[in-house]
Parts: structure tokens; sequence; C-alpha cells
């Protein structure tokens, strides 16, 4: 039997994505100012962006990017461990251990890299992975680089997640989850796994990308709100491109776990450091971040604008206290033709489908920043109510 041509199984399972009106689309943006968009010829409101501080154009933010490149060009060269790391790299670190009451930190250069990185180094093959069923794509990826056994408790179920847990004292564990949970915008209960992974001889691992600069002391985030230190949490990590406004990712811990991932973490070690420049912007934006407490409390308020006029309305609204508010309609195409009317009432929302969520599941993911206005979601919510989602499913 001849083997299988790839490209031929690949252009088939497309079409079937297709067929399903399932299949995702690039989207050009050619101009981005504030809150505003410009796409295909026009201005459109956007509430996807995970800019969820406002930082991503701040000029400060690039100021400090166009000095490093002046100072010292573009790319930084070479990996980290040649002589691709910079002193802006160096700098980093230190704000972001700093800013996460940790022993150290590790840059890596997305967010996906960091937990395939930190995974895959501390697990070894046969070792056991629990994680939430709801997590990233990237930690269940990690696990499964790990050659690790991999269990799913449902979503933020503490008490299952001791059971996954349980029976399996022999191997080396690790319990890794979400903070802030990228489609859902809920937190994790993160002092009950905290006590659980303590019981049971457990790393807890915490992924707070979305929690990062918008929750805890100083927007420290998930953990930091949760009254958790290096301790209760080993493993932290988040990225600069969401609430910092940049890109790139870390981990953070103690001086034991970053020695080891320098050694170990693939993703780290075989990859070309991050620009230094974007490096020196990331720095800058932590400092902002730390400092200008007005933008997580604008966000909030818009946050709590936002809930009360969905409220009123009897809008599906999933419950999240974060950044991310989803709008849950259940069927995909009821999502899509959602997401097209807003477009054409010059709003930008992205409808959320499967395979990214379960079946049934399909939902607006509305995302709000420091950079909207009241005015902003008050025009969404007015769009929202033209749509009649009142009766769709919760």
């Amino acid at each position: 039997m001849p083997r299988p041509d790839l490209l031929e199984r690949l252009a088939v399972q497309a079409a079937e994505r297709t067929h399903a009106q399932l299949q995702r689309r690039l989207r050009s943006i050619d101009a981005w100012q504030g809150a505003y968009v410009e796409s295909g010829g026009r201005r459109l409101l956007a509430f996807c962006t995970n800019d969820y501080l406002g930082l991503a154009q701040d000029p400060r933010l690039v100021a400090a990017l166009k000095h490093a490149a002046d100072e010292g060009g573009v790319g930084s060269g070479s990996a980290h461990l040649i002589c691709g790391h910079r002193r802006e790299h160096a700098a980093l670190e230190e704000a972001l251990t700093a800013w996460t009451g940790r022993d150290r930190a590790l840059l890596f250069s997305t967010g996906y890299m960091a937990n395939l990185g930190a995974i895959q180094a501390l697990l070894q093959r046969g070792d056991l992975c629990v994680q939430d069923k709801l997590n990233h794509a990237c930690l269940l990826d990690g696990a499964q680089l790990a050659g690790a056994v991999l269990k799913r408790y449902p979503h933020a179920d503490a008490t299952a997640a001791a059971r996954q847990l349980g029976g399996e004292d022999h191997t080396g564990a690790l319990l890794a989850t979400d903070g802030v949970f990228s489609m859902d915008g809920d937190i994790a209960p993160l002092r009950e796994l905290a006590v659980l992974c303590s019981e049971q001889g457990a790393s807890l691992m915490v992924d707070d990308a979305h929690g990062l600069g918008v929750l805890g002391e100083q927007g420290a985030g998930c953990v930091s709100e949760a009254g958790l230190g290096q301790h209760d949490v080993p493993v932290l990590m988040a990225t600069l491109g969401k609430a910092l406004g940049c890109s790139g990712a870390f981990v953070a811990g103690s001086a034991a776990l970053i020695d080891g991932l320098t050694q170990f973490a693939r993703t780290y070690i075989y990859t070309t450091a991050m620009p230094p420049a974007l490096a020196a912007a990331a720095h800058a934006a932590v400092t902002l971040a730390r400092q200008e407490h007005w933008r997580r409390e604008k966000l909030q308020a818009l946050i709590q604008r936002f809930r009360q006029g969905a409220a009123q309305l009897g809008l599906p609204l999933m419950p999240s206290r974060t950044a991310i508010q989803p709008l849950l309609l259940g069927d995909a195409q009821q999502a899509l033709a959602a997401s097209r009317a807003l477009e054409d009432l010059g709003l930008l929302v992205v409808a959320i489908r499967p395979p990214t969520v379960p079946q049934g599941q399909a939902r607006l993911r509305i995302t709000l920043s420091a950079a909207h206005a009241e005015a902003d979601v008050d025009r969404l919510l007015d769009g929202l109510q033209s749509l009649r989602l009142a009766s769709a499913p919760v």
C-alpha cells in the first residue's frame, strides 16, 4: 500500500474544516490608533486585542525601542547562550524578578516557547502532568513533548485535580494551569491548587499570560492577588505581549529553576534571543504597569460598566471579572453571524468557534482595554442590543 501524500491529506483536512464553516482566516490590519483599527478601508472600534492596559502604542515604549535600536541595531544576532544576551535582556529579567517577587527570571521569545521549554525541562518520560481541561494549547503540548502522562481535570475543579494526582506518588508530578483562562476570562482556584500540590508533593505551574499587569498589587498578576509566593507556585510563566503591549515571555522562580531551564529548556537554548530593542521597550512597559495604577482602575471601571449594561440587556455573558468578557452563543454560525453584524456597525469583535473552544460553546470573545472610553463601551452595548441576543442559550 502506498504511503499517504501528506500535503494531499492536509488539503483534505482543510477542505473539511471549510465545509463545516470553521476555517480560520487572516485579517490584515493597515493601521492601529488607540482603540481603533483600520482594515479593508474601514475604521473599526476593536474589542478583540489583548492590549489590556493600553500600553502597546505608548510613546515611551516607542522611544525606548527606538533608542535601543539606534544604539545596538535590530536583531540580537545569536542565541542567548552564545552572544545574543544583551544588557537590555538582563535589565528586563531583573525588572521582572523584582515585580513578581522571585529569585530570578528567564526570557523566552514567545509564551508558547516558554511553556514548551519549561515543561519539557521539568518532566521526564512517565512523569505525571495534571492540567485543567481549558488550559492553553501550549501547556498541553509541553506535556506531550516531555512524554509525560497527561491527565486533565474538569475546568477549575480542584477536587477532581486531587483525584488525578492520587495514586501516582512514585512519579514526578506537575500540576499546570492557566491563571486567567484566555477564552473564558475566569481565574483558576489557585489557593486550593497550591494546597493540593503541597499535600501531594507536586509542583504547581501557573501560566499568567492574561493576569500579569491586570491583577494583583502593582499588577503583579493572579498569583500575587491570591497571596501566593514562590514556595506555593514554584513555576510562574507570563507573557510580554498582552498587558505589557510588547512581545515575548518569561519564566520566573527560584535560582535552581532558572539554572535548570538554562541548561535543559530546548526552546531557550536553541533559538535566537528576542531583539534587544524589544526587551528595552518591555522594560519600560514593566515600569509603567507598576507605577500607573490608573490604567488598572480605568480598566476595572470599564469592565463593571460593560457587565452591568450586559446584565440589563439580558445578554448571555459568562462569569468573569477580568478584561476577557465572553458572550456564550453556543452555535458556531450564530457567533460568526453576530461578529459580522457587529462589523457592519463598525465594531470589531471576533467569533471564537471550535476547535478553539468545545463544540456547542462558540462565543464572542470581547476584550476591554484601558485604551477604551466609556462611550466605546456604550457603543458596544448598543450594537449588541441590536442583535437581540438575550434569548441565546447560556
